[in-house]
């Protein structure tokens, strides 16, 4: 991850004449999370968005591409942070009413551990898709295509969480 890291600021400085003209539009993922009947049809739209910005000329390149991902990226990362805040506020009335009952386990500590293992694992993983390509100009939108995927993924495990009612 240190390597992404390290290559992210030369990656966003060539980004801003770039990104002005990259053709980046969410609603192509909204559209086809909207019509998913089942969560591996949801998983099955995350890249779309990107996927239809590097079809366009300024998307093409290995920087436009990078672009497109990135963009991506950041919007499941909202998604992922907004769907945590709301998985540990309802943990957090779990634990207040039901953290006394011997053997329970605290929800909070538990999804907070659980999420930070997640990143050293998510981080872990996309460094060795970067590290595939040997120094590579690919390895930059492969790290990024990963870290969009892992994270849309991880979106859905905590909704499906969430939309069960938490933790117990």
């Amino acid at each position: 991850m240190k390597r992404l890291i390290l290559s992210l600021p030369v990656l966003l400085a060539a980004l801003p004449g770039q990104a002005q003209e990259l053709e980046f539009d969410i609603s192509h993922t909204e559209r086809c999370l909207a019509a998913a009947e089942d969560r591996a049809a949801r998983e099955a739209c995350a890249g779309t968005s990107a996927q239809a910005c590097m079809e366009t000329p300024a998307g093409g390149s290995t920087v436009g591409m990078g672009g497109c991902l990135w963009n991506e990226y950041q919007w499941w990362d909202d998604r992922l942070n907004a769907v945590y805040r709301d998985l540990r506020a309802s943990d957090r009335a779990e634990d207040a009413e039901y953290g006394d009952m011997p053997g329970a386990g605290r929800l909070v500590e538990t999804l907070r551990d659980m999420q930070r293992a997640w990143i050293d694992f998510r981080d872990a993983t996309c460094d060795y898709e970067r590290a595939q390509w040997g120094g590579g100009t690919g390895g930059g939108p492969a790290a990024t295509r990963c870290l969009m995927r892992m994270t849309a993924e991880q979106v859905f495990y905590l909704e499906a969480r969430r939309d069960a009612g938490g933790g117990r």
